[in-house]
């Protein structure tokens, strides 16, 4: 894994390595305390905060909390899931992120770690149809370590535009 400080997602032999786009969600005029655009209580709850967000791609970073812990100290399990849940959606709906909206189908997850610090979460888009998008993300440690993987399938919900 690369140690410089952007992330990279290690694929599988035969899919491609794409390096994360540098992006600043602010510039595509998203207030600066939604969620690409939404209005997302649980997630301002725990904490999180919207970072980047392209076409195919998204990225999201979750402050360490005590609040957010199990038994052990280390971030908590369905923490990272719900973190994922949301990043990998924010990634499906990137291309029409307010007139989407996503129901998730299913979301395979892999804990490769524990987490202990900040995390860094990155979604992309491995193919969007119509109505279906299947995506897959990271978590990444400050020491841009991967904890936790994910690959969710979505469906695309077109939103009524008055």
């Amino acid at each position: 894994m690369s140690t410089s400080s952007k992330h990279h997602t290690e694929f599988p032999s035969g899919m491609q390595n794409n390096t994360a786009p540098e992006h600043d969600a602010t510039a595509m005029n998203f207030e600066p305390d939604s969620y690409f655009g939404l209005d997302i209580p649980f997630m301002r709850y725990i904490g999180l905060r919207a970072e980047a967000l392209d076409a195919d791609f998204a990225r999201t970073h979750l402050p360490f909390s005590d609040k957010l812990v199990n038994s052990r100290g280390d971030v908590h399990g369905g923490t990272l899931m719900s973190v994922l849940d949301f990043t990998l959606s924010a990634a499906a709906r990137a291309h029409d992120p307010l007139g989407l909206g996503i129901a998730t189908i299913e979301m395979s997850t892999h804990f490769l770690d524990i987490a202990k610090t900040d995390l860094t979460f990155e979604a992309r888009v491995l193919r969007r149809g119509r109505s279906i998008a299947f995506c897959e993300g990271t978590a990444y440690d400050t020491n841009n370590v991967a904890v936790c993987t994910a690959r969710a399938t979505f469906r695309l919900i077109q939103l009524n535009r008055d």
